[in-house]
């Protein structure tokens, strides 16, 4: 009884299915997909298949001296970095920004941007990429440094275009 009427369910609501919640995701400290990229160590904590595809987050742990990618562009992804430890230089256009432990740095679509770890010490991000469309590029240079290869930069090119991203190569 409810409010003094008896409420009963009809025929539709006992033969649908259950609602359902979507499941969580939780990926332990030793979890995740690892990706090895040169002196580059990235754990894939959300690959994007929890996320509808909408998000995609990485821890990556850069060596002391660690070059990053060369300056490029993203057609259609956000990239987050937030800086866990050590400093992070990041060179958007033609502008440097030395980003230390608890720092954000966000780069939209368009911007152009490289990262590197240029002190002693390693460096800890984490990065997301929204939508996740760019996992996949980081799975595919992994494959492409395999047994020692070093990929040319067609290859390296050819590949981030598959991502919608390009080299920034109108900069100095």
């Amino acid at each position: 009884m409810f409010g003094g009427a008896l409420v009963s369910m009809t025929d539709e609501a006992k033969t649908s299915e259950p609602h359902t919640r979507p499941a969580v995701s939780v990926v332990g400290a030793g979890d995740g997909e690892t990706i090895v990229l040169g002196t580059t160590r990235m754990r894939i904590l959300e690959d994007g298949s929890h996320t509808g595809h909408r998000l995609a987050i990485a821890e990556s742990i850069l060596a002391p001296h660690t070059q990053g990618p060369p300056q490029h562009r993203h057609a259609r992804h956000d990239e987050g970095f937030y800086i866990l430890s050590g400093t992070v230089r990041f060179t958007v256009g033609d502008e440097d920004h030395d980003a230390a432990a608890g720092t954000l740095v966000m780069v939209p679509p368009g911007a152009p941007h490289t990262f590197a770890n240029l002190t002693d010490r390693p460096a800890v991000m984490l990065s997301t990429f929204t939508p996740d469309l760019y996992v996949q590029y980081f799975r595919d240079l992994q494959e492409m440094l395999a047994d020692g290869r070093t990929p040319t930069p067609q290859a390296g090119i050819d590949a981030m275009s598959r991502y919608a991203t390009e080299p920034a190569t109108d900069l100095p």
